[in-house]
């Protein structure tokens, strides 16, 4: 079917700079007149797009369905070959990842917020991969950044609106769409990974253990339905809130001990053995079980503990190395010294992970933001890490049945002693108060007025302002996050968040080690207590963003 093509005249807009996981902003941000043409025509030309095969898709959040309709429209202008789409628009972003590696497609446009609430009055985002899958780098957001701020006209095609409800491919001039199943070839690739009979035979053998998986009606659900209880035989009672909604139930589809309270109150009062969940668009997770819950930093280092001995797919690629970000507890460091592999520490935002991968240098990471992967694709995924966990508790069963997550996790400590870990998250604090905060203690580490101070009952051994130096590319990255490391080993790190949509979220980290045995079933914020304490005093939180509670602790 053949189109024309209409010269359509627009005016920039300020701020359409991709942040480390794209534009986001609020929904009626985007529906302002051309805002949103404007950043996929950016997007189109930096490609460029002309000859390009493009993955679409997204968490099925509010107003998803009118960017399909756009993203049509300017791609047939653009001279883009093929749009590759999930049906109904709905792709996880670790299905997306997949597919932009199987098909070796040019890259992928992701419509979605991730963890961040959907709906009329809630947020919407836009973010571009390239052709590893994984998020585009910095060189191409900056040149998509640019283009924004000096576009003057968008190419739009003469199309009809396309009805992405029905697989099946569809033709417009020389663009072809293909509106595909969103789970099958990420079933397909989770099932080259893992054991599934092994899983299988753990349930069977093992009948009165629980799970529940929480879809959070975020894109996993789909997802989950298929993996949980078509393929692994569970009862539907295994999973929950799988249905993706336009604004999520009303919930904020975040995977944490506050968000995702359904589940943990069903894991403790229905005693269920293994609980997960995962966020809006598939690439976070948490894992929890009766009187457990395991921090995203322990969950990475445990899963690279058993990799080799529980995961196929470690047993026949091996382990290249490990990678954490920064603030991340050291957890996963032990384990690499343990098991002689090269670590790594690199800046929150998945894409430095994706260059240590695409070299070689990484075979599993995380990030404490509720975020494990490996190089089966570029992004964070969340069900991943649940079926990584699930091949956990099958392998350790074979030899000390009845093992729970909590056995687990005390097992590990006894090999490698206690992370005590935990993030406080400031949400949408006056911007202006989080820079001063901030500002005041790269002051003092310019200064070098912290290094031999003692507070408390800790003494400073270096402070800094993290900076990344990448040793695959080159490239630097600094102003990462405060770090306040003491001389036990405890650290402190803060860092101001760029994933929110409006104000600033200022993240604070404390980490403190223990290698005392009678510590390791201590609970978490009792054990940090005296290091929060220093960390509130040391960054005058409350005064500057006038906050004395934290609007989450995980």
């Amino acid at each position: 079917m053949a189109f024309r093509i209409q010269t359509v005249s627009t005016k920039p807009y300020e701020g359409q700079k991709p942040g480390t996981s794209g534009l986001r902003k609020k929904v009626t941000v985007f529906q302002q007149e051309n805002y949103t043409e404007n950043f996929i025509q950016a997007i189109l030309n930096a490609i460029p797009a002309q000859g390009a095969t493009l993955v679409v898709g997204g968490d099925g959040r509010y107003y998803i369905d009118e960017v399909l309709q756009i993203i049509v429209k300017l791609s047939a202008a653009a001279g883009v070959s093929k749009l590759i789409v999930g049906r109904n628009g709905i792709l996880s972003t670790p299905a997306a990842s997949n597919l932009i590696r199987k098909l070796k497609a040019t890259g992928g446009i992701l419509l979605t917020a991730s963890h961040n609430p959907g709906g009329p009055e809630n947020d919407f985002g836009i973010k571009y991969n390239i052709h590893n899958g994984g998020p585009a780098p910095e060189s191409i957001t900056n040149k998509i950044y640019e283009i924004t701020k000096t576009i003057s006209e968008l190419k739009v095609a003469d199309v009809p609106k396309v009805d992405f409800s029905i697989i099946g491919a569809q033709a417009f001039g020389n663009l072809q769409i293909d509106i595909i199943d969103s789970v099958d070839a990420y079933v397909d690739l989770m099932k080259s990974i893992f054991d599934f009979d092994a899983i299988k035979a753990f349930f069977e053998s093992n009948k009165n253990f629980t799970m529940l998986f929480d879809g959070m009606n975020g894109v996993t659900g789909p997802y989950g339905q298929r993996l949980f209880v078509e393929e692994l035989g569970l009862p539907q009672s295994s999973v929950m809130r799988c249905t993706p909604l336009p604004d999520f139930g009303g919930g904020h589809p975040d995977p944490n001990l506050t968000y995702a309270h359904d589940l943990v109150e069903r894991v403790n009062k229905e005693g269920i053995d293994f609980g997960a969940a995962s966020d809006g668009d598939g690439d976070r997770n948490m894992i929890i079980g009766k009187g457990a819950f395991v921090t995203p930093s322990d969950s990475v280092a445990i899963i690279a503990h058993y990799a080799k001995e529980a995961i196929p797919y470690f047993r026949t690629n091996g382990v290249n190395g490990l990678a954490r970000s920064m603030p991340t507890s050291q957890a996963l460091d032990l384990v690499a010294k343990k098991q002689g592999l090269e670590y790594f520490e690199v800046p929150t935002g998945w894409k430095f992970f994706g260059n240590l991968m695409d070299a070689g240098r990484c075979s599993i990471c995380g990030e404490e933001s509720f975020g494990t992967g490996s190089d089966h694709v570029r992004e964070k995924d969340g069900l991943w890490a649940v079926l990584a966990w699930l091949s956990i508790l099958a392998h350790v069963n074979k030899t000390k049945p009845g093992s729970s997550v909590h056995d687990i996790l005390q097992s590990h400590y006894q090999i490698y002693g206690r992370n005590f870990f935990s993030r406080y998250d400031y949400e949408e604090v006056d911007s202006k108060g989080a820079d001063e905060m901030v500002a005041r203690l790269r002051g003092l580490i310019e200064t070098n007025e912290l290094v031999g101070k003692t507070l408390d009952a800790y003494t400073v051994a270096k402070a800094d302002d993290f900076t990344y130096n990448d040793p695959i590319d080159g490239s630097v990255s600094a102003k990462q996050g405060i770090r306040v490391i003491f001389e036990d080993g405890s650290r402190i790190v803060i860092r101001l968040s760029g994933t929110g949509s409006s104000g600033a979220t200022v993240r604070l980290y404390v980490e403190k080690y223990s290698n005392d045995p009678s510590e390791y079933v201590q609970d978490t914020q009792k054990a940090l207590q005296s290091i929060i304490d220093v960390a509130l005093d040391l960054s005058q939180l409350t005064k500057y963003t006038g906050r004395t509670e934290p609007t989450v602790i995980t």
